[in-house]
């Protein structure tokens, strides 16, 4: 299970290379040519996403981005660093909270993001932990064709 890992600051210009490296390993991986603008949208959707959020929570940490080749899939997360709702670095993060919180334009476009990657990829599981967020997309890899 081949594994590609990348790290990086919440620069919307990192985005753009992540983008880069998803379509590269997924060409590599065996991802249908077709579909690989869908993994390079659905992966910068995601990275602007986590990019986002860790501006606008003042989050340090990187976002991360693992690429995993499987035996007939090739999957990436897009992990951000924002706890769980409801945590208690979540409740340190978040500081306040009122009707008047800034955060509500932040969580819908939140919602959008999701929603578009949602219309992209076929299988998209969201999970939330204290440690943060990540978004895993799936796609299936088409079989080796052995050489004679």
């Amino acid at each position: 299970m081949p594994t590609v890992e990348l790290r990086f600051s919440a620069q919307p210009e990192h985005v753009r290379t992540a983008r880069l490296v998803a379509a590269a390993v997924a060409r590599r991986a065996g991802v249908d040519e077709a579909v690989l603008d869908e993994v390079r949208l659905a992966v910068g959707e995601a990275c602007s996403r986590a990019v986002g959020l860790h501006r606008s929570h003042d989050i340090a940490a990187p976002v991360t981005v693992v690429l995993t080749e499987e035996e007939k899939a090739f999957s990436i997360e897009v992990g951000d660093g924002l706890p769980a709702p409801g945590s208690e670095v979540a409740r340190a993060v978040a500081g306040g909270g009122g009707p008047d919180d800034p955060e509500t334009e932040a969580d819908s476009e939140d919602e959008m993001g999701l929603a578009v990657i949602s219309g992209l990829v076929d299988d998209v599981e969201v999970r939330t932990g204290a440690d943060g967020g990540v978004i895993r997309m799936t796609w299936p890899t088409a079989p080796a064709v052995a050489l004679p």
